[in-house]
């Protein structure tokens, strides 16, 4: 019988993509949301961005 693959597998196979040109690691893309106060009516607004992460720069991301 043929062995069950999962997500993670299939994403641990493909090295395809980006690579950090300080560490060599694959970048990991994440997104992340910030709260900014309107400058007009003091309501908060969120910005969405897609960040790449890689070792070099984990801990300024996740902080």
């Amino acid at each position: 019988m043929a062995k069950k693959q999962d997500f993670a597998s299939k994403t641990q196979k493909s090295k395809h993509g980006k690579t950090c040109p300080v560490c060599g690691e694959a970048f990991t893309y994440v997104k992340t949301v910030k709260t900014v106060p309107s400058k007009k009516t003091g309501a908060y607004r969120f910005i969405e961005q897609i960040v790449a992460v890689c070792k070099c720069n984990e801990k300024e991301v996740y902080a």
